[in-house]
């Protein structure tokens, strides 16, 4: 990999890994579209470390309160009761699913998986639920004509059932194409919580998942002759720079605003994609490693 590779890589890893585009489909597209090599899972884990530096960066002060009513309540039974101390329950509870998936779905994910046909089809997918909960959220604060808006739920309501659906959700971009924030936030949206609060809590639920999957990367990708560390390092600090400025923009932008942008592009990018590949311009396993 070169380092003008890497510096593309890098901004398209902090630029979409929290708009609900997919970054792992990016990350592959972008090397298909190039005629590069496929950057592959452990560039595309290790990258993301970057990223999630950005989250814990971003909301340090939620993640310090947390830890801390955590670690207290281990020992303090008054503490249980704390939200802070409920929150870090919750996102260990959420990060269950993609635990266990990753680990027995790691072949799937590092080949079939990575089937240009299966990403154009889920960023089609995911891109029309994404709509959906959209408009039903914007539906419930609305109101409509003939009835007050619909009070959505916040993290304080935030309950095991709702973050183990929340962590089923986040296990679906395993698959690229999905999105971890789009299937989260949307499945937020669908149980009733609010477009802020589904958002911080698909943020601060991905740390675990992400920051688990780049040290397991790491750890094989030290063993292995084939990464080039240099640019990969480079990439990774680009994504964090980047990341960081978008998720200061998404936070700000999901308060107001619709995600229709998001699935109006998912769809039309997903829709290319069958195309060049039905006509044979594009093949399926473009820019795939050895392929």
């Amino acid at each position: 990999m070169s380092w003008f590779e890497s510096l593309i890589l890098g901004l398209v890893q902090g630029l979409t890994e929290f708009l609900p585009v997919s970054s792992s489909a990016h990350l592959r597209l972008t090397a298909a579209f190039s005629g590069w090599e496929d950057p592959g899972a452990a560039f595309t884990a290790i990258t993301q470390i970057g990223t999630e530096a950005a989250v814990l960066i971003y909301f340090r002060k939620d993640i310090g309160r947390i830890i801390s009513a955590w670690t207290r309540s281990l020992v303090n039974k008054e503490m249980r009761r704390d939200h802070d101390a409920q929150m870090g329950w919750l996102v260990i509870v959420g990060s269950i699913p993609i635990g266990v998936l990753g680990l027995t779905l790691k072949d799937q994910i590092e080949g079939p998986f990575r089937d240009l046909r299966i990403t154009a089809t889920m960023l089609i997918v995911v891109g029309v639920i994404i709509g959906v909960a959209d408009r039903l959220a914007a539906r419930d604060e609305s109101g409509g004509r003939h009835r007050a808006a619909k009070q959505r739920k916040s993290l304080e309501d935030l309950n095991v059932k709702d973050g183990l659906i929340f962590g089923l959700c986040q296990s679906a971009a395993l698959i690229p194409g999905v999105s971890r924030s789009g299937a989260t936030i949307s499945g937020g949206l669908f149980m009733g919580y609010q477009r802020e609060a589904a958002a911080r809590y698909s943020f601060l639920l991905a740390i675990p998942a992400v920051l688990a999957s780049g040290l397991f990367e790491l750890k094989d990708a030290m063993e292995s002759d084939h990464v080039t560390w240099g640019p990969t390092i480079f990439a990774t600090v680009i994504a964090f720079v980047t990341g960081y400025a978008v998720i200061a923009w998404f936070m700000k932008f999901i308060s107001t605003k619709s995600f229709m942008p998001f699935v109006y592009y998912r769809v039309a990018l997903g829709i290319v994609i069958i195309v060049l590949v039905s006509a044979g311009v594009l093949s399926p396993h473009a820019a795939e490693s050895g392929g």
